[in-house]
């Protein structure tokens, strides 16, 4: 079942599975270091694919392009004859939100420049903190004046729309540190926030360490998110996702899509899709995915719980309407008692036909929504 995108219209999603001199300790994405040999296979692959996928997706027009990683901007100029390559597969519509992730140090004037002209319009960039000492605990060759830079230079090359990515929790951070970062982003004027807790990842160097890593306790994270909540939203980023905050009408058109059960194909090594109905993805393997190995299946998407679970990370919820619409189900399927219970906690809110999760509800949504699924 499709979400509320319109039924003509499917996301597109690039995984580009390079980072510069290996990955950060704490990530857990698919990554490779980036080599002139690897990357043309691996464009030749996605075009590939983008040609045998554009068929079954005829008469679909692409209205949000998401380039993800890894860190896409290595692609360079690359990166626009990718995209290139999707608007000669696909019909991508004329106000597509079309996405690119970068990090700071990474990108300079001439490279925003050409990506814009290229019909890029949205640009995430790996901030993650303002505190120098921060973004050397967790590994990342950038620094705040790096952040500074790369956003002045891509106003100038015509970017209104940026999203800056901030972590919380890291090794040493405390609500004063968080705040000089809030305070910081604010004021390069982007558009959108992403704000995630750090979650220490099986297999990543931090896993090997996180003995060391001098990590607030369960109590304190808690309150370093609610804090970054009210800070944000005190600079006019509103939230409306778990983790995520922009000006009105800057939300990402893309996650949404992700979280409204609408669908959307991915290409790439380690990229899922959800397609006609059905879930399916690309093993963790360039080598793989560069001969032509097909994607997996990962089952029926689009179900009813699915959909409660994705759209209760949204601040707006579930609307009862739209999931009479679809399902044929209204509240009265969710226990009522423990709806009540949750009610009372302060952990949901059950309000002129909506559920929705609170602040406090988001710090526990697995525990919340299991309760609300399975009990």
């Amino acid at each position: 079942m499709r979400g509320s995108s319109p039924a003509n219209t499917v996301g597109i999603y690039i995984h580009v599975p390079f980072c510069e001199n290996g990955k950060c300790p704490y990530c857990d994405f698919y990554s490779l270091t980036l080599t002139e040999e690897l990357k043309e296979r691996y464009i030749k692959a996605v075009e590939r694919d983008l040609k045998k996928w554009s068929v079954s997706a005829k008469g679909r027009i692409a209205d949000t392009v998401y380039f993800g990683g890894g860190t896409p901007s290595l692609l360079k100029e690359d990166l626009a004859r990718l995209f290139l390559c999707v608007k000669k597969y696909f019909q991508v519509a004329d106000n597509a939100e079309v996405t690119f992730e970068a990090n700071p140090a990474g990108i300079d004037f001439d490279l925003l420049n050409v990506l814009r002209s290229a019909g890029f319009n949205r640009l995430s960039l790996g901030m993650q903190s303002a505190q120098d000492s921060e973004l050397a605990a967790l590994g990342r060759r950038h620094r705040r004046k790096d952040v500074a830079a790369a956003v002045e230079n891509a106003h100038r090359a015509g970017f209104d729309n940026i999203s800056l990515d901030l972590m919380l929790c890291v090794p040493n951070q405390t609500k004063e540190s968080l705040k000089e970062s809030v305070d910081f982003a604010a004021s390069l004027s982007p558009r959108h926030i992403s704000a995630y807790l750090l979650k220490i990842e099986p297999g990543t160097r931090f896993s090997d360490i996180k003995d060391s890593l001098n990590l607030p306790d369960e109590d304190t994270q808690a309150d370093i998110y609610l804090t970054a909540c009210e800070l944000l939203e005190s600079k006019g980023f509103l939230q409306y996702e778990i983790s995520n905050f922009a000006n009105k009408g800057f939300e990402s058109k893309h996650n949404l899509r992700y979280w409204d059960c609408g669908e959307y194909l991915g290409f790439g090594p380690a990229a899922h899709s959800f397609f006609n109905g059905k879930r399916f993805y690309y093993t963790r393997s360039l080598e793989d995915y560069i001969i032509g190995a097909g994607p997996q299946d990962d089952g029926t998407g689009g179900t009813f719980e699915e959909y409660v679970m994705l759209r209760l990370r949204l601040r707006d919820g579930i609307n009862e309407t739209e999931l009479k619409k679809r399902y044929g189900k209204d509240f009265s399927c969710f226990d009522t008692q423990k709806i009540s219970l949750l009610v009372k906690n302060g952990l949901i809110q059950n309000e002129h036909g909506r559920l929705a999760l609170t602040r406090k509800g988001f710090l526990v949504s697995n525990s919340v929504i299991s309760e609300l699924l399975y009990g």
